[in-house]
């Protein structure tokens, strides 16, 4: 018989992958979605008519509607994905926050060990956990610099309300792995992005501006531009026509940018080991957000982004991480997982994919 798995945060973008692949697998996939006025099925269009895709409505912070699920849904796994996710609203929210981060996995977790034991629990933690904290190599023999990193070792220092809920979910995780025997895993995901990547994260944000840039380019069929204060502006018409100028915060935190596409299928492979266990998943390099300006600009032929984009104090992390980069040693060993899809590759698919968006918008105006 086929396996039946349990998504939620299925209309998201780690959610989309996984169904996807759990369907090349030969799954059965339930999809918890919330209920809404207005759809919010865009990823995943192409799936609904597949025969093995189910939707379910639910709210992971309701515990009755998770036991009632839980009870009846027969699953041999469940991946929650469902959160509030991005570290800047959870400064503005924090309760609701600490609900759907931290009460909604403790409702599954609880649901499972009154319910059926058996089933396969996955918890998506990040690396936001660490904050602050990393580990750092002493000087190397041969007069490298020291280097540092993030592994299933380095202590927890979370900056943001996002982090701390998602901290309380990890160690509920463990607690009911430990106490009550439930095959129960944690990722800790370091940051993955893709083409479905939501618009306020700021790859996204970035692709998304370059596209439309790009776009109002050849829309007017230049020669020359000029910058005035917030805008960027024209120069070869008798009335100047100006384009907005990229806001962004700070351009110098480093992260360790994976592709999605990858990181679900460690998600797979966690729930396919004899035993459960927390693993961080990473790339293990880091680049800070001015490298992937760099990178992106030059998508459309633009060596120095730096003219077209602007610094805005409100975007700003009240409480800022710096740096980040895994050291995914643990699960290249035990899962025999390692990531394709380099950071070069990534940023070339995510600005093309929304330059041809953009393109195919403007057509149907």
């Amino acid at each position: 018989m086929a396996k039946r798995a349990l998504i939620t945060g299925v209309t998201g973008q780690d959610g989309s992958y996984l169904a996807e692949l759990l369907l090349e697998k030969g799954y059965e996939v339930v999809g918890l979605v919330r209920r809404s006025s207005v759809s919010n099925l865009t990823r995943l269009n192409h799936l609904i008519d597949n025969p093995r895709v189910t939707l379910v409505e639910g709210e992971v912070c309701d515990t009755l509607s998770v036991y009632s699920i839980i009870e009846k849904g027969n699953f041999d796994e469940v991946y929650n994905l469902a959160a509030q996710s991005h570290v800047a609203t959870s400064f503005e929210q924090p309760l609701y926050t600490f609900d759907v981060n931290a009460k909604g996995p403790l409702n599954f977790l609880e649901a499972i060990n009154r319910y059926d034991k058996s089933i396969k629990f996955y918890q998506a933690s990040t690396s936001e956990l660490f904050g602050k904290n990393f580990t750092e190599l002493p000087d190397l023999y041969d007069g490298r610099t020291s280097e540092k990193y993030q592994d299933e070792n380095t202590p927890f220092m979370p900056q943001s309300p996002y982090a701390c809920a998602k901290l309380a979910a990890h160690d509920l995780v463990r607690i009911y792995r430990d106490g009550y025997g439930l095959h129960a895993s944690c990722g800790i995901l370091f940051n993955h992005e893709s083409e479905r990547r939501g618009e306020k994260f700021v790859t996204r944000k970035i692709t998304k501006w370059i596209a439309n840039f790009h776009h109002w380019k050849k829309r007017y069929n230049f020669c020359g531009l000029k910058f005035d204060g917030d805008n960027v502006v024209t120069t070869n018409y008798d009335k100047p026509i100006s384009f907005p100028k990229l806001r962004l915060g700070n351009l110098e935190a480093y992260r360790d940018w994976g592709h999605a596409e990858d990181y679900v299928k460690a998600m797979w492979l966690m729930l396919q080991q004899e035993e459960a266990d927390d693993y961080v998943i990473a790339t293990g390099h880091t680049y800070n957000v001015r490298q992937f300006l760099e990178r992106a600009f030059k998508e459309i032929g633009i060596d120095d982004f730096e003219p077209y984009v602007v610094i805005d104090p409100k975007y700003y992390r009240p409480a800022e991480v710096e740096y980040l980069c895994g050291r995914p040693t643990k699960a290249e060993n035990k899962l025999h997982w390692t990531p394709e899809i380099s950071f070069d590759q990534l940023v070339h698919r995510m600005v093309r994919s929304d330059i041809d968006a953009t393109k195919k918008e403007i057509s149907k105006t």
